[in-house]
């Protein structure tokens, strides 16, 4: 049973800095895709980034594009969200993902991932 463990929560204010870690554990299948989701209160899970082992690419969503990076530790089976200039509308429970396939153009479905974490808040606010 794969296990995701996300850190790194808290509150920051706006143009602030985090970083995320998700610690992936327990898969007897490799992950071809790891990454980051959020729910803000009273929204739907949206895609923030993923890494893809499948084609070594990261893929980020539009609105996060230039502010927020993500990067992954093999030997320790680790990804990172380094989230800068952070604003508002950032705030939002992040969720740790991860699944055995890739699902290429349609990574941003939130349904198509076997392997959620238990999430982190992260809040913006002065």
């Amino acid at each position: 049973q794969v296990q995701l463990v996300e850190s790194g929560g808290g509150l920051v204010q706006p143009g602030g800095s985090l970083r995320l870690s998700c610690d992936a554990s327990g898969s007897t299948l490799p992950l071809y895709v790891i990454g980051w989701f959020r729910q803000a209160p009273g929204k739907g899970r949206e895609a923030v980034s993923c890494f893809s082992t499948s084609d070594g690419n990261k893929y980020y969503a539009d609105d996060v594009k230039g502010r927020f990076t993500i990067s992954r530790d093999s030997a320790k089976n680790t990804v990172y969200l380094q989230m800068n200039s952070l604003q508002p509308e950032d705030t939002a429970v992040y969720y740790c993902v991860a699944d055995s396939s890739w699902y290429g153009s349609a990574w941003y479905k939130p349904e198509l991932y076997d392997y959620w974490g238990q999430g982190t808040q992260v809040t913006v606010s002065s």
